[in-house]
């Protein structure tokens, strides 16, 4: 799945591409995704400009001149692609956002679980966005986290990866974040103390900036705005490396289930 760092790289890409630009019409070619997409979408958008694209969450927010704002998730498999008007779609090309320039914003999904939606309200006000806690890269500090902790009995892995305690932080990075801060993804969050807090929000950050950096993680569905994978697969530290030897104290690397998802941690370097 997508997760933050795929998402801001995808928002970096296709900015320059659609902000400024008037779209002159909206192919939709499925309209069955996770919610189905809003049959009046292209006279909503046709002769629009596109303010901005921004992020929230794994959310992109795209706000047009006439007071409407485009949503769009790419759930499990999605990515968006400038692609020329030329261009052939694919068997899961299911949108394009036509430009007057002669260029395309191209939806792809071959699982259909993301979604393409519409409002005329504050996006961030919306349902399906009212409830998400801070974005990990701005407005969410060690003193947040340790608050949020406190008396709770779940396992800090999974309260890491719940939307109301941050947005975006999705199990490759969770693994990997608790790994940097020596914390164990079954340690009960309220028994972590405010400055191991501190270490593991400072963890989420620097993990999160160097994926944005590297482009992603290399997932198998996941390509970048121009069609390059990301490369942060490379720097895994425990994610996926079951069995192989710590690179920090050489012990084996374990793997554990946490509400249905795959935990990795160092035995040794997580307590």
């Amino acid at each position: 799945m997508p997760e933050l760092p795929e998402v801001e790289t995808t928002k970096n890409g296709i900015l320059p591409h659609v902000v400024g630009h008037v779209i002159d019409a909206v192919c939709i070619r499925n309209a069955r995704l996770r919610y189905p997409v809003p049959a009046e979408l292209p006279s909503w958008l046709r002769g629009q400009c596109l303010l901005d694209v921004r992020r929230r969450g794994k959310y992109l927010l795209m706000p047009a001149d006439n007071g409407g704002c485009l949503i769009i998730h790419l759930g499990m498999s999605g990515h968006l692609r400038i692609v020329s008007r030329n261009e052939s779609p694919g068997r899961h090309d299911h949108i394009d956002i036509c430009f007057a320039a002669g260029h395309r914003l191209r939806y792809c999904d071959p699982r259909r679980f993301g979604l393409v939606l519409w409002t005329f309200d504050v996006p961030e006000h919306h349902r399906l966005l009212a409830r998400m806690g801070p974005e990990p890269l701005t407005a969410w500090s060690g003193d947040d986290l340790w608050l949020h902790c406190r008396g709770r009995r779940q396992a800090i892995k999974v309260v890491l990866m719940d939307v109301s305690t941050v947005v975006g932080v999705g199990n490759i990075y969770a693994s990997e974040s608790l790994f940097r801060a020596g914390i164990h993804p079954q340690r009960a969050a309220g028994r972590i103390s405010r400055q191991r807090c501190c270490r593991l929000v400072a963890a989420v950050r620097k993990v999160l900036e160097e994926a944005i950096s590297a482009g992603g993680t290399s997932l198998r569905d996941f390509v970048s705005a121009d069609g390059r994978p990301g490369y942060f697969k490379q720097q895994l530290q425990v994610y996926g490396r079951e069995g192989q030897l710590c690179r920090q104290c050489e012990s084996t690397i374990r793997c554990l289930r946490q509400g249905g998802r795959a935990s990795f941690y160092c035995p040794r370097c997580q307590r």
